[in-house]
């Protein structure tokens, strides 16, 4: 834990000379060395930019908005006043051995302040370009940063910090104060800043060039990166406060059964998958019905397969639905596919012609296997026609099934045209038989009966 004895000395070594008399103090402005800092601070200025330029056009990040280092311009990002506040530190050491230092007083506190802001800001803005309350967190942070920075002018940083160490309190064996409290807020927001940085980098770089699948994985890696520094940066943080880790092993538990049972399925389908790739039930290339979705595997992952349809539909199936679920394999030992097509005809056609018609129109199409080849079979005699299944194989069912049937049904249709034979259309036979009528009270008496029939055929 940090002692709010060091805090103290630590900030009143960053500013060995407050500012005790505001009179004396802007007297000093007046002073011809004031136009040797201001002289120096511009040459700072200069330096820091040409440099940040330097290195913004040497890393190939010109115009990129999203680069917490230089933003999208010189001055926008963090790198710029972070040299700035480098080179005014050594120009300040080299000043003060030649003479006092005014306006450096101020231009320091400034200096460090702006780097806060700016480090904060744009990674904010980076990580979490959406959020709606980023724009608050962004004015506490600089509100929060000139407050300190008119406090380290002023030389009342470290009289606030030594009251702040007065108001402590006990909770259990920990003796905690508002000194302890405000450093760990501190480094908590500055060890978060510091792991969204390193993510966005991480992320940046990983995401650069990558597409379709590896940009998923690749997401993945970058999320899971972020997470665990966040992580990190917590546990040093609570740290810091003084908190015991080990009052926190009861929670971790609780969390670690909570994720288990929330992470049972997913562990599933993680072991089903490895199950179906040891032993090759399914490959990549066959052909599948799971669910009343038929398609092809494209793809087998750790957690779930991938089914592409011949419309183009993708499926995502869990590997566990693979696993408890009954799946037809139609190409596991074979990719060969049977198909067929049904044909009615007249019952006055010549069965053996129509047969060689079918089998001609089958062969003529190159995707139809030879061996074995089609054949052809009068199924079912109809209550309208003669009914003909042609049956064949293909080998290459990955191409589309239903093209192939829609070229041999029309190759069938034109052959069977050429040739005479009647693809017959639905037809009923109606019988009317007509008889006495009856007698109405009042009618005229009708004509002789007559009795007959015709027959009506509708199509």
């Amino acid at each position: 834990m940090v002692s709010s004895s060091f805090a103290v000395s630590t900030a009143a070594s960053a500013n060995p000379k407050p500012i005790d008399d505001l009179g004396l103090w802007l007297s000093g402005f007046s002073q011809p060395t004031v136009l040797a800092e201001l002289a120096a601070l511009g040459i700072c200025i200069a330096l820091a930019w040409g440099l940040t330029w330097l290195l913004r056009r040497a890393l190939g990040a010109e115009g990129d908005a999203a680069s917490i280092t230089f933003g999208r311009r010189i001055v926008d990002g963090v790198m710029f006043p972070l040299l700035l506040l480098v080179l005014g530190y050594v120009a300040r050491s080299l000043l003060t051995m030649l003479m006092p230092v005014a306006a450096f007083k101020v231009v320091i506190p400034v200096l460090v302040s702006l780097v806060v802001i700016r480090v904060g800001v744009k990674v904010l803005q980076v990580a979490f370009s959406s959020a709606p309350w980023v724009r608050l967190l962004e004015r506490t942070i600089s509100w929060v940063a000139w407050l300190a920075m008119v406090l380290w002018v002023s030389g009342l940083l470290p009289v606030v910090l030594a009251e702040l160490d007065q108001i402590s309190w006990k909770i259990g064996a920990t003796q905690l104060s508002l000194l302890t409290l405000l450093e760990g807020v501190i480094t908590a927001g500055a060890v978060l800043i510091l792991s969204l940085w390193v993510s966005s980098a991480i992320e940046a770089r990983l995401l650069r060039k990558a597409v379709g699948g590896d940009l998923s994985l690749r997401k993945a890696v970058s999320n899971a990166t972020r997470a665990l520094l966040m992580f990190l940066g917590l546990i040093v943080a609570l740290s810091v406060v003084g908190i015991d880790l080990t009052a926190l092993s009861v929670l971790g538990g609780a969390i670690g059964v909570g994720i288990g049972f929330g992470l049972q399925k997913l562990a599933s389908n993680y072991v089903s998958g490895f199950v179906i790739l040891a032993e090759r039930s399914m490959r990549i290339g066959d052909n599948v019905r799971v669910d009343n979705f038929e398609g092809r595997i494209t793809d087998i992952n750790a957690r779930y397969t991938v089914i592409r349809s011949l419309t183009g539909r993708e499926s995502i199936v869990p590997n566990e639905l693979l696993i408890i679920n009954r799946v037809e394999n139609l190409s596991l030992a074979d990719n060969r596919i049977w198909q067929s097509t049904v044909v009615s005809v007249a019952y006055d056609s010549d069965v053996e012609q129509v047969i060689a018609l079918l089998m001609d129109a089958a062969l003529s199409q190159d995707r139809v296997l030879r061996d074995p080849g089609p054949s052809v079979a009068l199924s079912a005699f109809g209550a309208d026609g003669l009914e003909f299944t042609l049956g064949y194989w293909i080998g290459d069912p990955e191409n589309g099934q239903l093209n192939l049937r829609s070229l041999i049904n029309r190759a069938i249709l034109k052959s069977l045209r050429e040739h005479g034979i009647e693809i017959p259309f639905p037809q009923r036979v109606l019988h009317v038989q007509t008889g006495p009528h009856p007698v109405v009270p009042g009618a005229a008496e009708p004509g002789p009966a007559t009795s007959g029939s015709s027959t009506h055929q509708a199509g």
